[in-house]
């Protein structure tokens, strides 16, 4: 192949890839019966119920409880499921900070932990390491729609009687052991906020199979109120985190779009582990018959500079972008070194709660590796595209590969 990009070479390509989200009439139709219907608020709307059923039946969960948001499903499982406040949760270090920060908002202590270095999963081990007299639920993350460890998880929360809050953002349809993730442990949330593989803007859901953590979800996002009282009368503390039926009308179509997308999603996924497995330097998440559905909302690899020229991550994929591969380097940081928990900034416009805790005294090393010198990723938008888009993947890593003396 020719000299790199990065170097004045010809770029592998110039083409842009799929763009998201993907939309049309199906959309524009179910958002205009909402409109027509001058029902626009979920409390009376048929939509959110229906999204609601549909949604739990794809995770094989009893209940579906949709809200605003993924992060605020985060906060109103954590109280749902009663995880006390003052208790602490672990969660891994390697995840988007909206984890840690919905622990934050419950009054409850997060506990970083470190990650698998072949599948960017919460490690079981550390998590064993990690608990406490204090601890009261551990939240595994589905990083990037590839299920965690939910049978070692659920040994460890049986053992010690912790609560288990599975963070599913990313992992639409996953499922784990024939099982779908989310309703596994006491509840799971998902997210559908405008990145994500399902999309209406923003919004989220709570899946459990528990009822009391059901009926506790609806009161809090819902003022407090309970399906078997009057209307001002609120027996819970709770604030309105209400979804709204317009949005209920996008998700209903995205619901629909989404095996089709999925697949294509999965297939590109798979050509990417098939063909990149041979080049040295490009270390690829391994595999597990105990995934029984991968979500495929990112490519995820860990980089090896030492076979680059010891190149750093950042040059890597600098030279990526110039052959025409939106690579993304991930996050910058693991969460214990975001400034926020280094400042114990928690408080009204940053002032400090203090914690007893030391953030400053985490160490997770692979996921500062991931952050700092190993994690890359692909964005699902990518994973959209042709295989000859797949292939175009291919051959830039082959190409840098092979000049990576010019890096």
């Amino acid at each position: 192949m020719s000299t790199l990009a990065i170097k004045g070479g010809n770029p592998v390509r110039t083409a842009a890839f799929p763009v998201w989200p993907v939309f049309g009439d199906k959309e524009t139709q179910a958002l205009t019966e909402v409109v027509k219907s001058g029902t626009w608020g979920s409390l009376n709307g048929k939509k959110t119920t229906e999204f609601e059923e549909k949604y739990a039946a794809l995770q094989d969960a009893r209940h579906g409880i949709l809200l605003n948001s993924g992060t605020t499903a985060l906060q109103i499982a954590l109280k749902a499921a009663d995880v006390p406040a003052g208790s602490e949760v672990i969660v891994p270090a390697y995840t988007f900070i909206a984890t840690a920060t919905a622990v934050i908002e419950m009054q409850c202590i997060p506990i970083f932990v470190d990650v698998e270095p072949d599948t960017f999963n919460i490690d079981p081990e550390k998590v064993k390491d990690a608990i406490t007299d204090k601890t009261a639920a551990i939240m595994p993350v589905h990083f990037a729609g590839r299920p965690a460890n939910m049978d070692e998880i659920m040994a460890i929360a049986g053992e010690h009687r912790l609560k288990v809050i599975e963070d599913a953002a990313q992992a639409w349809g996953a499922k784990w052991n024939g099982r779908g993730v989310g309703a596994i442990g006491d509840a799971g949330t998902f997210s559908f906020q405008s990145s994500k593989n399902i999309n209406a803007g923003e919004g989220g859901i709570i899946v459990t199979n528990d009822d009391m953590v059901a009926k506790m979800a609806r009161s809090h996002i819902n003022c407090g109120r309970s399906d078997d009282g009057m209307w001002y009368e609120h027996f819970y503390f709770g604030g309105n985190y209400r979804i709204t039926e317009f949005q209920s009308a996008v998700l209903l179509a995205q619901l629909e779009r989404y095996p089709e997308l999925h697949k294509v999603r999965l297939e590109n996924l798979q050509f990417l582990n098939s063909s990149l497995a041979s080049i040295p330097g490009i270390n690829l998440c391994k595999d597990d018959d105990r995934i029984a559905h991968h979500a495929s909302h990112l490519f995820v690899f860990r980089y090896d500079a030492k076979e680059f020229n010891d190149a750093p991550k950042t040059r890597f994929i600098e030279a990526m972008r110039e052959e025409g591969i939106p690579a993304s380097p991930g996050y910058p940081m693991p969460l214990y070194e975001q400034p926020v928990f280094r400042k114990k900034a928690f408080g009204p416009r940053g002032k400090t709660i203090d914690l007893p805790v030391d953030y400053a005294s985490f160490d997770c090393p692979v996921s500062d590796r991931l952050c700092k010198d190993e994690g890359i990723w692909f964005t699902q938008n990518t994973l959209l595209g042709s295989t000859k888009d797949m292939q175009d993947i291919v051959d830039a890593i082959t190409k840098i590969s092979e000049h990576s003396d010019e890096l």
